[in-house]
């Protein structure tokens, strides 16, 4: 909705049977800035992949960068982004029976052209405390750093992403594979990852967009025997019905490598097709 310089967004969903809220959100327009509060997309979010395997995941969590729909206040001035985010707390590193937060996370996003390729830039950083019943905390710490790419070559296109980071479990993003920090001998044992995703696609004709895709992400710790890495590909063609209507048929294959303890955890090989039409 917008009335001049107010607007927002609300957006439903349901998920195993459970109604939930996407997005909530207002915003106000101010000479060259817009102040948005509420829960929508974050800025470190980059969607370049179209795989629909996984429940039309965009391959996300192989070596996509994706930390979902928060609540946040966030400031866009042009194509940078600043927002104060709802931290993350979740996954208890230490066992210790509570959690501090005083800082929000902090997320942000800057978007330029460099020739043919527009490209994003974003980072993040998240911190909170566990603490225990005599009130000794452990700070667990971790941040996100990537690039993201989209590269036009008239009929064809090259996008992707490559980004580091550390703690990304506790961070909140969404990654295939153990990127956990844990806790030994009284300290907190980081975990550092990394990852990129590249695809590209044809329009083969006003009907047909035909699309390959491969992401691949790495967790190492220092307690680990080896990296746990995972990997993925698939090809994919869109087929456009009608307005509005197309099928997407795709083959693809996802191989999870070796865990942390250099135990093969095997491949799975699919083939499937989404069909959608929206109106």
């Amino acid at each position: 909705v917008k009335a001049g310089d107010i607007g927002g967004g609300f957006e439903y969903g349901t998920g195993g049977g459970n109604a939930n809220i996407r997005k909530l959100y207002g915003t106000w327009k101010f000479g060259a800035g817009t102040l948005l509060v509420g829960q929508t997309y974050v800025p470190v979010n980059l969607f370049y992949s179209n795989q629909v395997w996984g429940g039309d995941t965009d391959m996300l969590k192989f070596g996509g960068v994706y930390d979902g729909r928060r609540p946040m206040i966030q400031l866009a001035m042009g194509a940078l982004k600043i927002a104060l985010v709802q931290p993350n707390s979740s996954g208890n590193v230490t066992g210790k029976a509570d959690t501090d937060t005083t800082l929000p996370k902090i997320e942000a996003s800057y978007s330029f052209k460099a020739g043919p390729a527009a490209l994003t830039v974003v980072g993040g950083y998240n911190t909170y405390d566990e603490v225990d019943a005599a009130d000794k905390e452990e700070s667990i710490d971790s941040y996100i750093v990537g690039l993201g790419f989209n590269v036009g070559l008239g009929a064809a296109y090259v996008k992707g992403d490559i980004y580091t980071g550390q703690n990304l479990a506790q961070y909140g993003l969404w990654q295939a594979g153990n990127a956990s920090a844990t806790y030994s001998a009284g300290e907190v044992i980081d975990n550092d990852s990394i990852g990129y995703l590249l695809v590209v696609g044809f329009k083969a004709t006003d009907t047909i967009k035909l699309e390959l895709g491969y992401g691949s992400n790495q967790h190492d710790r220092d307690d680990f025997k080896t990296e746990d890495d995972t990997s993925a590909y698939y090809a994919q063609a869109t087929i456009n019905l009608a307005k509005g209507a197309f099928i997407v048929p795709e083959v693809g294959v996802v191989d999870y490598g070796d865990s942390s303890a250099e135990v093969d955890q095997g491949d799975q090989t699919y083939f499937g097709a989404k069909w959608q039409i929206n109106f």
